[in-house]
């Protein structure tokens, strides 16, 4: 089932995400319907935060890149931490489904040692490098309440203000759902 991706200004984005254990109820469904809604909305990464569910888990394919240079990883995280960035850090213009129509440059180490469990609950100790390392820091901040635009300058936030607040009002122009933050 395709869940409404939320959009930038719930406050669900925002929260810490909850660590979660194998009675977590519905948890293969959920997973199964975060890969369709993922797929359905063209993205390479999805975190639960953005379907609103407030806990530490998200998906992540790298095979829409499409780019032979970029190794295919397809992966279930569950209460994942991170143990280490490293590297000299590197711009990549990075979008979000729960911001569309924003890319920013964002600056990010190109290497990361990631502390996590799958969807069997089996924990993993894993180094990832380059887009892979990217798209799992990008997936790791929602499940801590952050967001891409928190890293980029104070007057490129004040220049693209103006399009956070409509995006939080509806006004975006998506072909997927989206759950407008509730007071809007």
């Amino acid at each position: 089932m395709i869940l409404p991706i939320v959009a930038y200004g719930d406050p669900v984005l925002r929260k810490v995400g909850a660590s979660i254990d194998p009675q977590y109820k519905d948890l293969t469904k959920l997973i199964e319907n975060m890969w369709e809604t993922m797929y359905h909305a063209s993205g390479v990464g999805l975190a639960a935060p953005q379907i609103g569910k407030p806990i530490n888990l998200f998906i992540a394919d790298t095979s829409a890149f499409g780019d032979e240079t970029v190794p295919e990883m397809k992966k279930v995280f569950l209460n994942s931490e991170m143990l280490k960035e490293w590297g000299d850090e590197w711009e990549y213009e990075e979008g979000c489904l729960s911001i569309p129509h924003i890319r920013e440059k964002v600056s990010r180490h190109p290497n990361v040692l990631l502390r996590y469990q799958d969807e069997q609950f089996v924990w993993h100790e894993e180094e990832f490098s380059g887009i892979a390392a990217r798209v799992i820091q990008h997936e790791y901040d929602h499940c801590q309440g952050k967001l891409f635009v928190d890293y980029i300058s104070e007057l490129k936030k004040r220049l693209i203000r103006n399009k956070l607040i409509s995006i939080s009002k509806g006004a975006a122009n998506v072909d997927y759902k989206m759950r407008i933050p509730s007071g809007r």
